[in-house]
């Protein structure tokens, strides 16, 4: 709830700073030449304009995407307004801002569509993402709580399917285990070893192929299944994951934890 409160009022100041204005430089049109019709077309507009703005407001976290699609719908609610109260207050041919706030509803068009395209861009990004968690099954499965990784019983299904698979060209297992872990647990709490857990996770599914399968073996331990790699191959990709891995700058109680992978 206490989400809705600042986006709540940002909407509603816009638009009671719109209504003022009209009524501040307009003559009040006579209820019986109001077009009832238009009235209710583009005020709807306008109120639903301000519900998805809110619900993208408060929904979202803040960023380029939320701004254009907030911003846009933000412009159509206020241009949508401007017609309405058009509707019942007079206002002076050629006023130059009545006009430019009726121009704000093809701008939030605009606005609105650029935020539409950098989303879809946002959504391709998280579908990689949750592809690569996945590998392209979508079905119910057994996952890790803390990671959300599949677990060591969906690693078992997947290598049996490999393994009964025709014309296969290769396939390699590779077990990485977090140095140390258990000092982490130790020194900074079961919390930070949680958090420790979910940070080395993002980093491999960043650094992995589509079709490879990352889950969380047992403790510390993960497994990648490498489909169509043979062991050279597979080496230098675990290489690649463990320098990743060390490359992290991850802190703990305000000075930073060293985080180092080694496989087998």
């Amino acid at each position: 709830m206490h989400a809705l409160i600042r986006p709540a009022l940002l909407v509603a100041s816009l638009a009671g700073a719109c209504t003022l204005l009209f009524a501040a430089a307009g003559q009040a049109i006579p209820v019986a030449q109001w077009n009832w019709m238009d009235i209710a077309g583009e005020g709807g507009t306008a109120l639903l304009a301000a519900l998805w703005c809110l619900i993208v407001l408060s929904s979202r976290p803040d960023g380029r995407v939320t701004r254009l699609l907030a911003g846009g719908l933000a412009c159509i609610m206020l241009g949508s307004w401007a017609d309405c109260l058009d509707e019942m207050i007079d206002i002076e041919r050629g006023a130059v801002w009545d006009n430019a706030l009726e121009s704000l509803l093809p701008l939030g068009m605009l606005v609105l569509t650029a935020g539409l395209v950098y989303w879809r861009h946002e959504q391709a990004t998280l579908t990689d993402h949750m592809r690569k968690r996945e590998r392209l099954f979508r079905s119910h499965r057994p996952f890790d709580r803390i990671t959300q990784l599949a677990d060591a019983a969906y690693l078992r299904q997947q290598l049996s399917l490999e393994a009964r698979r025709e014309h296969q060209a290769g396939c390699v297992l590779v077990l990485f285990d977090i140095d140390a872990f258990h000092r982490i647990n130790r020194e900074h709490g079961h919390a930070e070893g949680d958090r420790v857990l979910q940070a080395v996770a993002h980093m491999l599914l960043l650094n992995l192929r589509n079709e490879d399968l990352l889950c969380r073996y047992a403790g510390d331990r993960f497994a990648v299944l490498m489909p169509g790699l043979g062991e050279a191959e597979a080496r230098d990709a675990a290489r690649h994951l463990c320098h990743m891995v060390t490359s992290m700058r991850h802190h703990a109680a305000g000075r930073r934890v060293a985080l180092t992978l080694r496989y087998g």
